[in-house]
């Protein structure tokens, strides 16, 4: 089975980021996991940014649907014994329930070392994680960064314009990385 990944809301917001992780998970790269109040965050904050209610409900209805083991649940036990930036408590008691490997988010110093320590657990940035995924998985990378925008129909989008939405969406390394393979 595909090592388990946490995501924060912070790593799934951007449409082209997370269509793109959610592909790879798709192809048994890692599994993906996120929390009922990932999801809830996720809500908000895409509903605040403009995006339609249908528009919202629908791609955390097709996340879910697509992977119906990834909601991580009963955590809330785990909160008084983390130590990580309050607001983010959440996340690192459902990715220790969930037995997540590693928390990709943007929020690095919300998860300072000595919170993670005793949980066997790292957290990285999405433009490493992608990068570990290149090194790990070249070819199903490499295919699903060429998928994911050949998927776009309005508007149709190129695998270049693609490449330079990921680096707008904070994975500046990895997108030059794919640029110079592609």
């Amino acid at each position: 089975m595909a090592f388990p990944v946490f995501f924060d809301t912070c790593s799934i917001y951007g449409a082209g980021l997370s269509d793109l992780l959610l592909t790879l998970a798709e192809r048994d790269v890692y599994r993906p996991l996120w929390s009922a109040d990932v999801l809830a965050e996720l809500r908000r904050v895409l509903l605040e940014a403009g995006i339609t209610r249908d528009a919202v409900d629908h791609r955390i209805s097709a996340m879910n649907d697509a992977f119906p083991d990834a909601v991580v649940s009963d955590y809330e036990s785990l909160l008084p014994q983390m130590t990580c930036d309050a607001n983010d408590r959440h996340v690192l008691a459902a990715a220790v329930r969930g037995g997540a490997e590693v928390v990709v988010t943007f929020n690095l110093k919300h998860f300072p070392s000595a919170s993670l320590s005793m949980w066997n657990l790292s957290v990285v940035p999405p433009d490493d994680f992608l990068l570990d995924q290149l090194d790990l998985y070249p070819d199903s990378v490499i295919d699903a960064v060429t998928q994911v925008p050949a998927s776009y129909e309005k508007p149709p989008v190129t695998t270049s314009e693609f490449l330079g939405l990921l680096e707008c969406s904070g994975v500046q390394r990895f997108a030059q990385t794919v640029r110079s393979l592609v």
